[in-house]
């Protein structure tokens, strides 16, 4: 406790300062005026020598016992018209007696000494609570008061020991007795079970013997069951009062009849029948029970194996801060935290045993012997217009460029080329930008990379991803410095830039080869082919032949004449017409093979790219594809990668749904632009949609509502009408169907055969959907020189233009020390006594500020202009 003053300590104990001074003085200490301090040690010092002043001596007054009870009483109220709703009102009543008893006798000077010894710190700081009269205490008076305190304050304590134990030893009491109850009662149940199945037991032995009972028997039967017997006098008989007849029809059937009445007051007629051991008994412990998880489950399911109520379980995840419904696709280790928190054993199991029997078997056929080398598959990567497919051209001895729209790839093409130092598989990805995935599964599915750059150009952002691709890919890269023969070309150039991406040339200590070559005329492509074929070399490429084919989808398109066409790409085995193939979710028998010269071809070897027809489905590019022996198998796995997919969607979009639900109630809906997509390929889909994607910010958003492969059907522009989406066509158009509903309903339809126009147009369309920024400029400063009275405007304020313009009809502000104290319209604007629309630097005016008499000298007059700008993403 921190220290007092001598004033303020008297005030405590309610003594005279200069009693207390004095007293203080002959104990020995040096305080001489109202205003010191006294520390603890000092207080301590002055209560030992007031003790030994006065003795020890005093009387104990016993503290007033009391009672508090406390009564409840509950009434019912009725609230509303008619019926109405009732609802309960409690009352709670507290009242505390005191019972006052007489003084107690006083204590030995022994046992009050022996308290005061214990508690004089505690009786020192502690002030005196009772009230005290007017007149004033003796110190002898305070100490006995203290005392009495403190011995009521222990004897409470005692009291509510006593009382604790008491309630403790009455709760043990009562649990005991339950206890013995309870075995009373489990006793008399095994016992009553016993005699039962002694009774059975002994009427289906009579009944094998086939002998007849006799009441003798009957009568122990009942002894056994622990029903007394009845005395036949007293037994009730109803016609024919004799034998066992009691009905009187001489059917010999009996029944012992009880009458006993409803809650209605009549009679009915019970049959009582005779013990029985199928009686239901409630479980009297918990069941704890091992619970399979799997991947995915659902809330009902999850709760159905627990075997409890699915609203049980969800109020449980409630309460662990998860919003569910029956429905939801709760993920494995959400599922586990459930079972654990609902008191189950969590048994972890895994449905990917069809997917991963599957993998299993494709290793299996995968690693067989008799591996022979394999051509090598080369991705050609790069810039836009830094003259990939243009390269191709010339090896292939091919003009794919003539029929790409935009002058650039829009589609991963798969090509073989027959070399003088054997074959090779060309793999050729769009440069742009937004085909940044479609690049990636390139880089996956190859052994080596060519990246293509510009000597006129040099290192750009597409050719640095690139790099990320092979590098993630761990592939090897051969550079191949194109465009050589371009004025103003510069291959030194790419090499430095390359270096500093640390691709470091082999001339130069590094481990890439670089290689000038020129599509147009053909110079240095030999050098480029061979080295591709030496990289391929010291990768010692292998596969295995004679055995089912494996590879990977490049492409997948839907055709309206042939169906799903895919562009897959053998890793290894041999694929023939006729087999039966998985790709993705996606399977069917290869009825027809194409290479990339459009032939039909009836096998195809390791890396050997063709199209096949037959599948179920457009694959996704990237998918994995394997022979598999019969379609039984096929169709086995493709649903179980279905349903998979479908409950991971499924899953997500209710988390996000439940994610965002408080967040779009409380901000509001974001502006939305519904698309409905449909292009030509696989792969541009994705690639457009993932670009779709990315065009977002916190005020709008761009959300694919339907997406496919092939033309816009009838069904199509029905969605979009019905959803209020535009229709993006890329190199596909609408049927007669579906262009009769565009045009009656007056649907956006577009149709685009560059990508980047495409996406340049979903951009300009959400930019407009952005709510304007507005911005102030200030147009001209005017500084108050003097202020007078106008009988016509009232206050106005002589001013001299410093800087800009001033206009009559814009908006004003009032600044005072740089400080807006003010802001309004001019009431008018004066040049002498004339009125002007605007006033330049340099020139003094008149201004009457509207609704505002406060200017002052001094002042500056701000004007300024509100404008609107638009945003863009």
């Amino acid at each position: 406790m921190a220290d007092v003053t001598v004033k303020q300590l008297a005030d405590t104990i309610r003594a005279p300062v200069d009693r207390l001074l004095k007293q203080m003085q002959e104990a020995g200490l040096p305080h001489l005026a109202a205003e010191e301090a006294v520390s603890e040690e000092q207080k301590q010092a002055l209560l030992t020598f007031l003790k030994r002043s006065h003795g020890a001596a005093a009387e104990t007054v016993v503290t007033p016992r009391k009672i508090t009870l406390t009564r409840t009483t509950v009434s019912t109220v009725k609230v509303g018209p008619g019926k109405g709703k009732v609802i309960e009102v409690a009352v709670k009543k507290t009242r505390t007696y005191v019972k006052r008893p007489e003084v107690m006798e006083e204590k030995p000077a022994a046992a009050v000494a022996a308290v005061e010894e214990i508690h004089a710190p505690a009786a020192a700081a502690a002030p005196v609570q009772a009230p005290v009269p007017e007149r004033t205490q003796s110190q002898a008076e305070i100490e006995k008061n203290r005392l009495e305190d403190l011995t009521r304050q222990q004897a409470e304590e005692a009291q509510r020991a006593e009382t604790a134990r008491r309630a403790a030893e009455d709760e043990k009491r009562r649990a005991d007795e339950e206890a013995k109850r309870a075995s009373e009662e489990k006793e008399r149940l095994d016992r009553q079970r016993v005699a039962d199945a002694e009774v059975a037991a002994k009427r289906e032995e009579d009944g094998r013997a086939g002998g007849k009972r006799t009441d003798a028997d009957k009568s122990k039967d009942k002894a056994r069951s622990g029903e007394k017997p009845k005395d036949d006098k007293n037994k009730p008989r109803r016609k024919g009062e004799g034998g066992d007849d009691e009905f009187g029809d001489g059917k010999g059937r009996r029944r012992e009849l009880t009458l006993a009445k409803d809650r209605h007051g009549a009679h009915r007629r019970n049959v009582r029948s005779g013990p029985t051991n199928q009686g239901f008994e409630r479980p009297t412990e918990v069941v704890v029970r091992e619970v399979e998880i799997p991947e995915t489950i659902s809330v009902g399911e999850l709760a159905s194996r627990m075997s409890v109520k699915a609203s049980d379980l969800i109020k449980r995840m409630i309460a662990m801060g998860m919003m569910a419904t029956i429905n939801q696709a709760l993920d494995q280790d959400t599922a586990v935290l459930v079972t654990e928190e609902m008191g189950h054993k969590p048994k972890v199991v895994s449905v990917n045993a069809v997917e991963n029997e599957f993998q299993k078997i494709l290793k299996a056929k995968g690693s067989g012997e008799g591996a022979a080398v394999r051509p090598p598959v080369v991705t050609v990567m790069g810039h836009v217009d830094h003259g990939k497919t243009s390269l191709l051209d010339y090896i292939r001895k091919a003009k794919v460029v003539a029929s790409e729209a935009g002058g650039i790839t829009q589609h991963i093409g798969a090509y073989h080329v027959a070399t003088a130092n054997g074959g090779i598989t060309f793999i050729d990805t769009p440069g742009h930008a937004a085909f940044t995935a479609m690049r990636a599964r390139g880089a996956r599915a190859t052994d080596i990379v060519i990246l293509v750059v510009a000597a006129d150009d040099g290192v750009m952002p597409q050719t640095e991803e690139a790099i990320q691709h092979a590098r993630a890919a761990n592939v090897p890269i051969v550079v191949a410095v194109n465009k050589i023969d371009k004025e103003g070309a510069d291959p030194e150039r790419a090499r430095n830039e390359l270096a500093s991406k640390n691709v470091i040339p082999d001339d130069w200590g590094g481990d890439t080869q670089f290689v000038n070559v020129s599509a147009l005329t053909g110079v240095g492509i030999d050098n480029l082919l061979e080295a591709v074929q030496i990289q391929a070399e010291l990768l010692e490429l292998r596969a295995v032949a004679d055995s089912p084919a494996q590879g990977v989808v490049v492409e997948s398109r839907l055709d309206r004449g042939r169906g799903p066409v895919a562009t897959v790409l053998v890793q290894n085995g041999t694929m023939k017409r006729g087999d039966i193939v998985v790709a993705g979710q996606h399977f069917g028998r290869v009825r027809a093979m194409l290479d990339d010269t459009g032939a039909l071809v009836d096998t195809a070897g390791p890396s050997m790219p063709v199209e096949i027809l037959g599948l179920s489905g457009t694959p996704g590019a990237g998918d994995e594809l394997a022979v598999v022996a019969d379609e039984r198998a096929a169709r086995e796995i493709t649903e179980f990668r279905a349903r998979k997919s479908t409950e991971q969607r499924m899953a997500g979009q209710q988390v996000s749904k439940l994610e965002n639900m408080f967040a779009n109630l409380k901000e509001g809906e974001r502006p939305t632009l519904n698309i409905l997509l449909k292009t030509d390929v696989r792969g541009s889909l994705e690639a457009i949609m993932h670009a779709i994607g990315e065009m977002k910010n916190a005020e709008v958003v761009a959300q694919v509502i339907g997406s496919g492969v092939g033309g816009i059907a009838e069904s199509d522009a029905s969605l979009a009408l019905a959803s209020k989406a535009v229709v993006f066509g890329f190199n596909v158009r609408a049927d007669g169907a579906a262009k009769k509903i565009i045009e009656r309903e007056g649907i956006d339809l577009r149709y685009y055969s560059v990508i980047y126009e495409l996406l340049d147009d979903i951009k300009q369309m959400l930019s407009g959907m952005l709510s304007p920024e507005i911005r102030q400029e200030i147009l001209g400063v005017a500084e108050v020189r003097q202020v007078f009275r106008s009988p016509r405007f009232g206050q106005v304020a002589g001013c001299m233009v410093t800087e800009g313009t001033l206009f009559r009809n814009k908006r004003i502000r009032v600044l005072r020390s740089n400080v807006v104290i003010f802001e309004g319209e001019l009431e008018s604007l004066r040049r002498f006594k004339d009125d002007t629309a605007e006033v330049r630097a340099g020139f003094e005016c008149g201004i009457g500020v509207r609704n505002y008499n406060d200017v002052k000298e001094g002042d500056k007059i701000e004007v300024y202009d509100v404008r609107e700008v638009a945003r863009s993403l």
